[in-house]
């Protein structure tokens, strides 16, 4: 039978290759030809059963794995922090290197939005909901001083390595759903409320409505509303912004908020030389606010391949999937970003991967090879083989 992707490639951290010599040869012995190697990340405490010299790291803050050079960021507010836990003076050329070494392809996984320290240091360009709560791990896209950042940030992680492509993550507005230290927020809210809050408010944000003809007070005042309604439960758990707010209103909300996505992503596109594959971490549905945003418009054609977060292993997976390949155009790629990690049981991954090729996914990404325990390296073998995907105990 035919093998149903084009590409099977795994994620890993700068710390999980530098220090091992073992690291690259494990990802070879996997049947895997491609790896994305992070070169920006947010902050983590990660696991690394494999490594030699340590068994978890604790990444205190986002972080460039490469030299923050002076020159270039100086007098600006906005500056990346080095990531000082990994012993290496330019960890992700360093990284990168061991890995092309070893035959493997490499691309740069670059996040960009997704910064705590920064919206906590400049609560001023952090995403604000219509309650004034801010998300400060979520720079806001509409400021250009944020998207100077994201674009000089990804200019300097690629800077001078040879690699084959980049992978963009949080291109665009971060919403609600946050994995905090002792998240104390999950099932407080149904998926419309939760679309309401992702809803930024920020000073920015409210200048962009005001251009679109709408009164930013009374916007702020209509989503405050519509949280209440949902609360009190006067109206449907996933009912649409537009039912709860008025078409008007939503559709220049997304309007907006695509068109800061666009402004970004196009920033950073024409920072970057030349790095072969443009992958863009996205989602089919237009309102979702994420490290994987909602697709606008011109997303699609901008890149080479969209990459959909398909951890959960349910059938609505599946439907976005099918969705998203329905919007693209062939030329572009659509990746299942699926993780072996446990509690999800490897049959279930299995089963899984099979539907989300049978919706149209033509890559599959595989997250995480440094954080996968040796009973799941097993499980990435079996799905990393070029044949159809089978279901094991």
């Amino acid at each position: 039978m035919t093998d149903p992707f084009r590409r099977r490639v795994g994620y890993v951290f700068p710390w999980d290759v530098v220090g091992d010599p073992d690291f690259a040869g494990r990802v070879v012995d996997l049947e895997l030809t491609e790896v994305v190697l992070a070169a920006t990340y947010h902050s983590t405490r990660a696991a690394t059963p494999f490594h030699p010299r340590h068994q978890v790291v604790n990444a205190r803050h986002a972080a460039l794995y490469r030299p923050v050079r002076p020159s270039v960021w100086a007098d600006r507010r906005l500056t990346p922090y080095p990531g000082e836990w990994v012993d290496a003076a330019d960890p992700f050329a360093d990284g990168a290197a061991a890995l092309r070494a070893a035959g493997l392809s490499v691309s740069a996984w670059i996040v960009l939005t997704h910064n705590t320290r920064l919206g906590q240091a400049h609560p001023d360009v952090a995403v604000v909901n219509c309650f004034g709560d801010s998300y400060p791990y979520a720079l806001c896209p509409r400021h250009g001083e944020v998207r100077e950042y994201a674009a000089t940030l990804a200019a300097e992680a690629v800077r001078g390595v040879e690699m084959d492509g980049v992978s963009l993550e949080a291109c665009g507005q971060m919403g609600l759903a946050h994995v905090s230290h002792h998240e104390k927020t999950d099932g407080a809210w149904g998926p419309a409320a939760a679309r309401l809050l992702a809803v930024c408010c920020c000073r920015a944000c409210r200048q962009a409505w005001r251009r679109r003809g709408l009164d930013a007070r009374e916007v702020v005042s209509r989503l405050r509303n519509a949280v209440v309604t949902l609360r009190e439960g006067k109206a449907a758990e996933n009912a649409s912004p537009e039912a709860l707010l008025g078409a008007d209103i939503g559709e220049a909300i997304l309007d907006a908020r695509h068109a800061a996505a666009d402004a970004l992503r196009r920033r950073v596109l024409e920072a970057l030389p030349a790095v072969g594959r443009v992958t863009l971490h996205g989602n089919p549905d237009p309102w979702v606010a994420a490290p994987s945003p909602g697709l606008t418009v011109t997303a699609i054609s901008d890149v080479d391949s969209i990459l959909l977060p398909c951890w959960p292993t349910g059938p609505a997976t599946a439907d976005m999937v099918a969705a998203a390949r329905a919007l693209a155009p062939e030329r572009v790629g659509i990746g299942a970003y699926v993780t072996v990690l446990p509690p999800a049981e490897p049959a279930e991954i299995a089963a899984h991967v099979r539907r989300v090729a049978a919706a149209g996914a033509e890559e599959l990404h595989l997250y995480h090879l440094g954080l996968a325990p040796p009973s799941r390296h097993r499980l990435i073998r079996q799905l990393a083989e070029r044949a159809p995907v089978k279901e094991t105990a």
